[in-house]
């Protein structure tokens, strides 16, 4: 009877047959395809932010046509509220953009290294207050302590780039560290401390190596924030007013009453795409460096 109820439930329920896992080479594949992706929208937006004046039609500050033109062949996303050419400002924005990016990620994950290496490998009362004060800056509320200091310090693109650092460093610390603990008893750190090297040495030569990919990585997730969070606090008004960023644009587009009128479609929405287009490219690099990661591993 037992066999016969076996039976019948495995004809009327059949298993169903086991997904074969991708094979590795056409992941590595696709991490390449999506690498050279990533890098090369990368690269067509440092050209407009190395060379802005050879791909912007006018100058960004410079009053080309009436107020809230809509587009035309003379101003390609028509003009602001000032009558300047959107299409200008959006180029000259994407060098503040991206440059505030790149250097809140240099000096983050910067400090994170340093702070992860001493950590990792000295441990003791070091890695104690160093782990206690990177919680502190893992637990605080993000975003109401950066309105809070950005408006104690002033609106200025050196000041977000102050604060942005000082939060951003925390988390690349604490995945430095887990690294530096986990190669820090290898046998070729054993061997450097038996012939002598001091703790700098080890550090500076032998774990830094092991973590440098990690490190990389981490430079473009941090840069991808970075461009997000400097446009959120443009957009509230914390960032500099007089300099050219996608952020202020759309803090100049709200001001304006941009949202509430059909000036959303040419103003609002290229540069909330050039923002998304910034952050993609940079996800997509991370991810095939990731993936390099792995395979390296």
């Amino acid at each position: 009877m037992t066999t016969q109820i076996q039976v019948d439930s495995a004809a009327r329920f059949p298993s169903l047959p086991e997904q074969p896992l991708p094979p590795r080479r056409s992941i590595l594949r696709l991490a390449r395809v999506v690498g050279w992706a990533g890098s090369l929208l990368l690269a067509l937006m440092l050209v407009f932010a190395f060379f802005p004046d050879s791909v912007a039609p006018y100058d960004a500050t410079e009053r080309v046509g009436l107020p809230l033109q809509r587009p035309s062949r003379e101003n390609i996303l028509g003009t602001n509220d000032l009558g300047q050419d959107l299409f200008s400002e959006l180029i000259a924005g994407t060098r503040a953009s991206l440059f505030t990016g790149l250097i809140v990620s240099i000096i983050a994950v910067s400090v994170g290294t340093v702070a992860g290496l001493i950590s990792g490998y000295l441990g003791g009362w070091m890695d104690s207050v160093l782990m206690r004060l990177t919680d502190l800056i893992l637990v605080l509320p993000f975003l109401p302590l950066v309105i809070l200091i950005s408006v104690y310090l002033g609106p200025s693109q050196r000041n977000i780039i102050l604060v942005l650092a000082i939060f951003f460093w925390a988390g690349p610390a604490r995945l430095i560290r887990a690294r530096v603990l986990s190669t820090r008893s290898d046998t070729y750190i054993e061997a450097a401390r038996a012939l002598g090297a001091n703790p700098l040495e080890i550090m500076a030569g032998h774990l830094w190596s092991s973590v440098r990919p990690l490190a990389l990585v981490q430079i473009v997730l941090v840069a991808s924030s970075s461009i997000l969070a400097e446009s959120s606090l443009s957009f509230l008004g914390l960032g500099d007013p007089s300099g050219k960023s996608w952020g202020t644009m759309l803090y100049f587009a709200r001001a304006s009453g941009a949202f509430l009128s059909d000036a959303w479609k040419w103003w609002v929405l290229p540069t909330g795409l050039m923002i998304t287009l910034a952050v993609l490219s940079l996800g997509l690099i991370s991810y095939s460096l990731e993936q390099r990661m792995v395979r390296s591993a």
